[in-house]
């Protein structure tokens, strides 16, 4: 079967590889679509990682439909849509250093399980939508670290795939006032279409002020400026700037969740933190989340579907990788078989 690799520091090729064995307690999915992730681009820079350096099958983010079930495993039939679970792989996370990767024709789920290695979807998810399970689940996560609920007033920074699905996950748990931030103004008409409430240019105009508009203020610590009332902001940026911007934006009291990957140390001022009491929350992956998201893809697909920029199709898989690279040049890519 055809499965895209990691060779060398910055290569990638596509290569006929032996489909993996499959017994009676396995399951068969023929991939559908894979979408690409800023990790596979950084996998790719260093030449895949172990235990698989020079050998990384890549692709963390597959949906596929049954191809063969094998007679131990119950929960789905032949021709079944599901996504899957790449974390729960026994063989190794899929396309993060496991034997499999995502962005190949076939994929094999060793000792398969209903509701921890797959789940069944309704045939009407485009099959690039489902592939958004993943990430989705990434931003979900997030969301459920901050503690947003009913009647919560938020503001997400960052309008790329993972603000954006923060953005529909806030809203989907009750939150009452959704703002997304980001500098992109295409990606700010997005944030509209997925759901947001409001949308702020930053390179245009001032977070807090604005967000004391939008949200309304409370008296600041010894007469000092107001603050706005936003309870909750998720940083799914990662830039140093959006921590500080982010903080200041709180409530006393608020909540900060950070899903951005930082590659830099961030400095913090805690003299001016002390006053407002936040709490910072880190977020990373998935750890109950990955099929929680799927009941919302499959409740608001249409939504979803927004967040893909680019499809491209599997025999360009190369390609996908190297588009998903280039700064500016796209937002989320899916390859579709």
């Amino acid at each position: 079967m055809k499965s895209l690799v990691i060779t060398a520091p910055g290569k990638t090729e596509m290569l006929d590889v032996p489909a993996p064995d499959a017994g009676a307690r396995d399951l068969v999915v023929r991939v559908k679509a894979c979408g690409i992730c800023g990790s596979d681009v950084f996998y790719k820079q260093i030449g895949g990682i172990p235990p698989r350096q020079g050998a990384t099958p890549l692709g963390h983010e597959p949906a596929g439909e049954v191809a063969s079930v094998g007679a131990e495993v119950t929960g789905a039939a032949v021709g079944d849509h599901v996504v899957i679970n790449p974390m729960a792989a026994a063989d190794g996370i899929i396309g993060s250093g496991g034997a499999q990767g995502g962005l190949s024709e076939t994929v094999v789920l060793k000792d398969a399980v209903a509701g921890v290695h797959f789940r069944v979807i309704p045939a009407e998810v485009p099959w690039e939508v489902a592939a958004l399970n993943e990430p989705m689940a990434v931003a979900f996560h997030g969301v459920n670290r901050s503690g947003a609920g009913k009647g919560t007033k938020a503001v997400v920074f960052g309008a790329g795939p993972v603000g954006l699905g923060a953005a529909i996950g806030l809203k989907a748990k009750g939150a009452e006032h959704v703002v997304v931030v980001d500098i992109v103004a295409n990606r700010l008409e997005k944030a509209l279409l997925v759901g947001a409430d409001a949308v702020i240019n930053s390179a245009e105009e001032d977070v807090v002020s604005r967000l004391r508009e939008l949200h309304g203020s409370e008296p600041g610590f010894q007469h000092g400026p107001d603050r706005p009332l936003t309870e909750v902001a998720i940083d799914a940026a990662g830039a140093p700037a959006v921590i500080t911007t982010a903080l200041g934006s709180l409530r006393r009291g608020g909540v900060l969740s950070v899903v951005g990957v930082h590659k830099k140390p961030v400095e913090l001022d805690f003299q001016s933190m002390l006053v407002n009491e936040p709490e910072i929350r880190l977020s990373m992956g998935y750890p109950t989340e990955i099929f929680e998201v799927t009941d919302s893809i499959v409740a608001d697909w249409r939504l979803y579907q927004h967040i893909i920029s680019d499809r491209v199709p599997f025999d360009e898989a190369a390609r996908a990788v190297e588009l998903a690279g280039t700064p500016g040049a796209t937002d989320k890519v899916v390859v579709v078989f």
